[in-house]
């Protein structure tokens, strides 16, 4: 499931979609604005170039609007299910949640989004061709 060559191993190691070799952002996760979401230019290994297209990563926006609501849900059920908060407290929660989550939100997003369009290319497949 987490094995090179599938969408996971990708996603998960930040690594390249198309050789999962290179790294894809030029930071570890961290909470400074500016290196967030900095990614590099080119694959390291085989040059694939990240920004297939003028403003490519504005489709991941909607995949953090997902990523979003899914951790507010989850996180308003554990709250009241489990901790037993009313609607104040729990949307609290929510909010603090979202703050913590946001470099990991916007990571995952933009990962994601990159790797519905790419397609892993191991040696054993360019031998095929």
């Amino acid at each position: 499931m987490f094995k090179k060559g599938t969408k996971n191993y990708s996603v998960f190691n930040n690594k390249c979609p198309k050789c999962q070799e290179g790294d894809f952002f030029k930071y570890a996760v961290t909470y400074a604005p500016g290196k967030v979401t900095k990614i590099y230019e080119n694959c390291s290994n085989c040059n694939l170039k990240y920004m297939i297209e003028p403003s490519f990563f504005y489709g991941a926006m909607y995949v953090g609007y997902g990523i979003t609501v899914a951790t507010c849900v989850i996180t308003f059920l554990i709250s009241t299910l489990i901790f037993k908060l009313d609607l104040l407290e729990s949307f609290a929660a929510i909010i603090i949640t979202i703050l913590l989550l946001m470099p990991l939100n916007l990571r995952l997003s933009r990962i994601l989004w990159i790797n519905m369009f790419i397609d892993f290319e191991g040696e054993s497949q360019k031998e095929e061709l």
